[in-house]
């Protein structure tokens, strides 16, 4: 068994995305795993002197991603249409899909259909070249930042869901304190980036 209680034939809810090898973003990785290691979250999430905004939200949006893809990985056994019919995080908050290109009107499925569809939608956001450029010196889109907020917005919806819903199973399995973490290095990253 591993950390998350994974067994060696399950897989994660996707294959982990990187930045290409030589790239600005490979640099930066760099960096967040330099200082993610020294325990101090609050400077993981600085912006590095002389960096490039753009290239650290790109760098940090893959990042996260993959974190809330290897977290909600761990529980898509027990978040299922039947234990999780509406993606929830409470009476107060539903959350329905759009994607704006695809299905245009925000329509009511399911926890795990939202997070297949959201992972689906992020994943071809950060696959898009004209969005998440790959070569060192091709510009950002003037939207950038929006985008980009979208999609930390979305995430939080993950991390709302896991924690209302399905808590007490990260205990049984041990994962709070990951999680914890997880989410913390992700609230403070969105508190830098857009205070207030």
């Amino acid at each position: 068994m591993s950390l998350f209680g994974l067994g060696r034939n399950q897989r994660t809810f996707r294959p982990k995305k990187s930045a290409p090898s030589g790239s600005k973003g490979a640099q930066l990785r760099k960096h967040i795993d330099a200082t993610l290691g020294s325990g101090n979250l609050r400077e993981a999430v600085r912006l590095p002197p002389g960096e490039d905004i753009n290239e650290w939200l790109a760098v940090n949006t893959v990042d996260f991603f993959n974190q809330v893809n290897l977290l909600y990985g761990t529980l898509t056994e027990f978040c299922t249409p039947e234990s999780c019919p509406t993606m929830t995080a409470g009476p107060k908050y539903e959350y329905r899909w759009a994607d704006g290109v695809q299905i245009k009107k925000p329509i009511e499925v399911s926890a795990p259909k939202y997070v297949e569809y959201l992972m689906d939608w992020i994943e071809g956001q950060l696959d898009d070249e004209s969005i998440f450029p790959q070569k060192l010196g091709t510009p950002f889109p003037p939207n950038f930042k929006e985008v980009v907020k979208t999609i930390f917005k979305r995430l939080f919806r993950v991390y709302a869901h896991i924690y209302h819903s399905h808590f007490q199973k990260i205990v049984s399995l041990k994962e709070e304190a990951h999680l914890n973490t997880c989410f913390k290095h992700f609230i403070l990253f969105t508190n830098v980036v857009w205070p207030g």
